[in-house]
């Protein structure tokens, strides 16, 4: 079995930055893809951020410039640094890992983390 645990959430005011966690724990061989999603109130659950083990980013047009994503193989842990927040980053941000895992090539979510912007 795998664990995510998300940490870093919370309430700050728009311009604003927070940091999320997502540390990967249990029988892991390897961890290829983590991503960060977000859903937020009546909407869907969109991918905000990716990176690949080769060290390769991806982001949504919404975050660009603004999010970055990183990772720490060593630890099996992926990161989210979010500066300039606006109200609209206000969501539940889940990570995602996928890779190769004890029961085989497998994916796994996070609990997910409040994140909300407002004055």
């Amino acid at each position: 079995q795998v664990q995510l645990v998300e940490s870093g959430g919370g309430l700050v005011q728009p311009g604003g930055s927070l940091r999320l966690s997502c540390a990967a724990s249990g029988r892991i061989f390897s961890i290829y893809n983590m991503d960060w999603y977000r859903q937020a109130p009546g909407k869907e659950r969109e991918l905000v951020a990716s990176i690949t083990n080769g060290g390769s980013t991806n982001y949504a047009d919404t975050v660009k410039g603004r999010f970055t994503i990183s990772r720490d193989n060593a630890k099996n842990t992926v990161y989210l640094q979010m500066n300039s927040l606006k109200p609209e980053d206000t969501a539940v941000y889940y990570c995602n890992v996928g890779g190769r895992f004890g029961v085989g090539i497998a994916s796994y979510w996070g609990q997910g983390t409040q994140v909300t912007v407002s004055s």
